[in-house]
């Protein structure tokens, strides 16, 4: 089985055609493909289900063998993918219900458009007996963004926490966030079904959205991550635009003894 590595920001994913694939991919290849000591390591595996053209549906795979309703940097990765693959600037990527127009600039970065935004009004939950503000946002997937400081042990302490909790019926991504200025802000992620992570692009989005409608901040917005930078622009509706790079790592080709390797299961399914 072929697949391609791929980062964005230190966010990486497998890339694998399911054309290439033994059959369609499941919970158990995901978490032993994601797992570093068993398998190669990664934040995730994109599924290209189907290719025509400039047009490429996909499913894109968290590390726990759970899947995602979208993901910012997967989708800009399998943008430039297509992009490079098809010879053509302007393509589509698929994920579920949800058309995501991208282009890949002259200089390399891809501009992506991600729908639009939906912030509800702060919150305060009871968290473990702590009063946490926060800010629910939709992305097609769902956040919870924090006014704190991004300090890491914060991150590991509350993340997992407001990840799971009843509130979220469906666990949520965790943001905790800082306002640098007119268009900056500082985010560490809590990524579901992954936990840290370096950078996540739906994270980007819901903090500059969280932060332009609050007024802590006006679009366009610089959102700095551990692993840099994204450009979120954001218009009178809310609706997104990312602009960032996606960088293929190295190609490869599984073994057929590890794929018909009868391995211990590798972590639990998600719940």
């Amino acid at each position: 089985m072929r697949l391609s590595k791929w980062q964005a920001l230190g966010n990486d994913y497998l890339l694998v055609e399911r054309a290439e694939a033994p059959g369609a991919l499941d919970g158990s290849l995901v978490r032993r493909l994601c797992a570093p000591h068993i398998g190669i390591g990664a934040d995730g595996v994109l599924e290209v289900v189907a290719v025509k053209g400039a047009k490429a549906e996909i499913v894109i795979w968290n590390p726990d063998g759970s899947t995602a309703e979208l993901s910012g940097n997967g989708v800009r990765i399998a943008a430039r993918w297509l992009a490079l693959r098809s010879g053509q600037s302007e393509v589509q990527v698929v994920v579920g219900p949800r058309p995501v127009a991208a282009r890949l600039r002259s200089d390399g970065l891809v501009e992506t458009e991600l729908g639009r935004v939906e912030v509800a009004p702060l919150e305060v939950l009871d968290v473990e007996g702590e009063a946490v503000e926060v800010i629910p946002v939709t992305v097609g997937n769902p956040h919870a963004v924090l006014p704190r400081e991004p300090r890491r042990e914060e991150l590991l302490r509350l993340g997992p926490l407001v990840e799971r909790h009843p509130r979220f019926p469906e666990r949520t991504n965790v943001q905790l966030v800082r306002v640098d200025g007119d268009h900056a802000v500082t985010a560490a992620v809590w990524e579901r079904g992954v936990g840290e992570t370096l950078a996540s692009g739906t994270s980007a989005i819901a903090v500059a959205a969280a932060s332009v409608v609050n007024e802590w901040c006006s679009s366009p917005v610089t959102v700095a991550l551990p692993g840099g930078s994204l450009e979120v622009m954001l218009d009178d509706e809310l609706i997104a635009r990312v602009v960032g790079p996606a960088q293929e790592v190295f190609e490869g080709e599984l073994s057929d003894e590890w794929l018909g390797d009868a391995a211990p299961e590798i972590g639990p399914a998600a719940t």
